[in-house]
């Protein structure tokens, strides 16, 4: 089954295939950078001891995850 999957992979256009792979590498980065960025106003948050940023930053880096 996985083997018709990457055929079938090989047969669509060079040209959409490198734009869909193109397409999923800047999501994929967009997604770490978000990340990344919470993850230090979570930091901050907790030298700061606010505990109200803390639970929104969690919960907003649960819906990026």
């Amino acid at each position: 089954m996985e083997k018709n999957k990457l055929n079938g992979m090989n047969q669509v256009d060079p040209n959409i295939r490198d734009e869909m792979l193109a397409e999923l590498f800047l999501d994929q980065m967009l997604n770490n950078f978000k990340k990344s960025k919470i993850f230090e106003e979570i930091d901050q948050s907790l030298k700061n001891k606010d505990k109200e940023t803390f639970f929104r930053l969690t919960e907003e880096l649960k819906s990026v995850s």
